[in-house]
């Protein structure tokens, strides 16, 4: 038997900045780009009631941690549920079983940030971002830890949802943050391009893109998912989170690639290779970068230790027992 910390979204809110989500998971994808395991998501999907259940899962040896996210969304609750548990890389068992919800921004944030850190110019001050929920707010909060931004314009459909995240970020970030009423004035002139979105139809057109822009698209993590035109990534750089992931469920890739615009050949390199230094990233001040995040177990894995520790440095969460198969199935 062992004892396992059960940690609710209320336990990990607030108990680490952004910037130290993004110093966990560039951490992570340095253990990545020198070989440490990871996998793309796998998903399920049910039509009546629809709904997919999907998960992901990752080692980090350096920090001795492996884990995942297993979630499901839509079916009858028509809502998101996310389960993360972490395990002991060296015995095996389990340390820590989160309700992983309140972190997900957080950690897919950072790992958009740690690709801006990669690839974007070292000068870049200007964002544009397409998206204005969660996942977007996650985002800039992030990047804005890593360049020192001065104007950020945001777009997305509804008025009133870009005027809310623009005021509210004016306020928050020491950067000129405003509105604007299409994704191509969102876009002209930025030295960064963030999308944040569920679209299934390119967000922008990738003739907008000045030289030297990097472009980080959170939203592309299925076949039917498309933030990214072709012209986009057949202008740049691409990195995505896991090259596998590349021709399996990035979907702007794959649209190229049945366009005829790119091949597997040009997938760049993954951005822990880029982060641990064995491919190089940005190589001139006008090179169009793009990095893909759908999402992965490095985050993940790398975000959930980091709270893990910090839990148990301030004594949150609650003891659960688990108990070993060997005890499970033999009674001893």
């Amino acid at each position: 038997m062992t004892d396992t910390l059960f940690l609710t979204s209320e336990d990990v809110d607030g108990l680490a900045t952004p910037a130290e989500y993004v110093d966990a998971v560039r951490e992570g994808y340095r253990q990545r780009g020198e070989g440490a395991p990871a996998q793309p998501r796998s998903k399920l999907f049910r039509d009546e009631p629809k709904g997919m259940l999907t998960g992901y899962t990752a080692i980090l040896p350096d920090s001795g941690v492996m884990g995942g996210y297993t979630y499901s969304a839509g079916f009858g609750a028509k809502d998101a549920w996310f389960v993360l548990p972490l395990f002991d890389a060296d015995s095996g068992a389990p340390l820590a079983l989160f309700d992983g919800a309140s972190m997900n921004p957080f950690k897919t944030g950072a790992a958009g940030a740690v690709g801006v850190d990669a690839l974007a110019r070292e000068d870049a001050d200007t964002l544009g971002i397409v998206g204005s929920g969660a996942q977007a707010r996650g985002q800039l909060r992030a990047t804005a830890t890593v360049r020192d931004l001065a104007d950020v314009r945001v777009y997305s459909p509804t008025a009133e949802n870009r005027e809310a995240f623009a005021a509210d970020f004016d306020a928050e970030l020491a950067a000129d943050v405003r509105a604007v009423t299409s994704s191509a004035d969102a876009v002209a002139g930025a030295d960064i391009v963030i999308t944040a979105t569920r679209a299934s139809e390119p967000v922008f057109d990738g003739d907008d893109l000045e030289p030297g822009t990097h472009v980080t698209a959170m939203g592309q993590y299925g076949t039917d998912s498309r933030e990214l035109d072709t012209t986009t990534i057949e202008r740049a750089t691409y990195v995505p989170d896991l090259r596998e992931r590349a021709t399996f469920d990035a979907g702007a890739f794959i649209a190229a690639m049945e366009a005829g615009a790119v091949s597997e050949a040009d997938v760049h390199a993954e951005l822990g290779e880029v982060v641990a230094g064995v491919e190089p990233g940005r190589t001139n001040d006008e090179e169009i970068t793009v990095f893909d995040s759908g999402g992965t177990g490095v985050e993940t894995v790398a975000a959930a230790h980091m709270l893990y520790e910090r839990a148990r440095e301030e004594g949150l969460g609650t003891e659960i027992p688990f108990a070993p198969a060997s005890e499970a199935l033999t009674g001893d």
